[in-house]
């Protein structure tokens, strides 16, 4: 459908006549009644009832009379964002809890100082989760762990930050020794759905430490809090603040070198809103300033 024809429909309606529509559009008599019979055709009822020199809509075209305002004003919005050196829309983010809280917050702010029309929308959800999203269209990026494979050539990854396990403990253990540790307390291990706890679980079969498992949880806050409370010990990545309040813990470096965690941003490429995407990138790249 033309939507010029629909414009035509529309002011015709407003002006009570084809000849005034006319006038307003610039057009011939002629050249609007042709626009209403084939947009006529096209829905397949009559829109409009003559009387006289006049017309008026028929209910086909009173049905369809709001639809029709909110298909145009589309349209012309779509043209000011199209021709606009102001970037404008919506962004559909995905991201995990320890990168939501930690790691995007001041990136964020950054990013809405440089692009205040830009609407993001925040949505949660575990790295695998997240990365199929990306890859089905649902979300135009997302804040991930890293893949434990091979990024497509159809996508982005950029790498923002990297957390080497650690060993975590409470204030109440002595030990230093962080193989020991693994060895001697009950263990709360970091859920393998999860790179990270994949991660954490192939580190400890490669180091041949079998630790006695008390609890798996999905949750990093989880974890730290259950740890606070002297439930077990935990091989977890060394997460970006703020952890959760009133712990009191001891984060012991495994040998070097110990594997990381490594967190980004993972999008496609030539994506519907790869203009605005391309500018979160720019404002991912530039290092941040520290107080």
């Amino acid at each position: 459908m033309d939507t010029r024809f629909l414009e035509s429909l529309l002011i015709v309606i407003e002006q009570g006549s084809i000849a005034g529509a006319a006038r307003r559009q610039h057009l011939t008599p002629a050249t609007v009644a042709q626009r209403i019979r084939t947009l006529e055709d096209e829905i397949g009822c009559t829109l409009l009832q003559r009387e006289g020199r006049n017309v008026r809509p028929t209910e086909h075209a009173l049905a369809i009379l709001e639809q029709s305002q909110k298909i145009l004003s589309s349209v012309r919005e779509l043209c000011t964002i199209a021709t606009s050196n102001t970037l404008v829309g919506k962004l559909q983010l995905g991201a995990i809890a320890s990168a939501a809280n930690g790691l995007l917050p001041p990136y964020l702010k950054r990013f809405f100082e440089s692009f205040p029309d830009i609407e993001l929308h925040i949505v949660p959800g575990n790295s695998f989760a997240l990365h199929n999203a990306v890859l089905d269209g649902a979300l135009d990026a997302a804040f991930i762990v890293e893949p434990p494979f091979e990024i497509p050539p159809s996508c982005i990854w950029k790498r923002l930050r990297s957390e080497p396990l650690v060993v975590l403990t409470s204030q109440k253990i002595t030990e230093a020794d962080p193989y020991e540790i693994l060895q001697t307390y009950p263990f709360i291990r970091y859920d393998r759905n999860h790179w990270g706890g994949r991660l954490a679980d192939e580190y400890l079969k490669s180091a041949g430490i079998w630790p006695h498992e008390r609890l798996e949880l999905d949750s990093l806050d989880a974890i730290a809090i259950m740890v606070n409370q002297g439930t077990g010990v935990s091989l977890v990545p060394d997460w970006a603040l703020p952890w959760p309040k009133n712990v009191r813990l001891k984060k012991i470096s495994l040998p070097p070198p110990a594997p990381c965690r490594h967190l980004g941003v993972f999008s496609r490429r030539n994506a519907p809103k790869q203009r605005l995407i391309t500018s979160l990138l720019d404002v991912l790249g530039s290092p941040l300033a520290t107080t």
